[in-house]
């Protein structure tokens, strides 16, 4: 059983085409948690998944608004997709007084950047993203955590800078 995926993305390209994989494998209720330091690509490979599945407007970092909702299409089906990025939270608390714990209802697919800020009030994951700057690429990887999780990486086809 394949719990996690680890690969090198020797560019930009490669983190959007990850982005693309990802959104081929997404399941409603997926919570998704993106790690890694400012510049590591968490937007990029975030607004590259939300294109990928169909959104086809603006995809913007939620760095101030610390949310951003948007609509796509899944089987035939529409599916609320929660881009939150937590980084300029001042505490967990700031989460729960947001109402942001009731987005986390089985059925949005929640994409967390800076999970870390919200940790002790945050639903678990289903799917751990790591991203590290590695020379001019990045190094990945992906941990399931549920069984939602992992039936993502299993539906992952993915096959890094080709």
């Amino acid at each position: 059983m394949t719990e996690h995926f680890k690969a090198h993305l020797h560019d930009e390209a490669g983190t959007a085409a990850l982005g693309a994989a990802l959104a081929r494998a997404l399941a409603p209720g997926l919570a998704i948690y993106l790690h890694g330091d400012l510049g590591a690509g968490k937007t990029a490979l975030t607004r590259a998944l939300l294109h990928a599945a169909g959104h086809a407007g603006h995809v913007k970092s939620p760095t101030y608004t610390l949310s951003e909702p948007y609509t796509v299409q899944l089987d035939g089906r529409s599916v609320n997709v929660i881009h939150f990025d937590l980084y300029r939270m001042g505490s967990a608390e700031e989460f729960l007084d947001a109402g942001f714990r009731e987005d986390f209802d089985g059925r949005n697919i929640c994409i967390v950047e800076w999970p870390e800020k919200a940790e002790p009030v945050l639903p678990p994951a289903d799917l751990n993203i790591y991203l590290n700057v590695a020379g001019t690429g990045r190094d990945v990887e992906l941990q399931a955590s549920s069984e939602l999780g992992l039936s993502c990486l299993h539906r992952l086809k993915f096959a890094p800078n080709l």
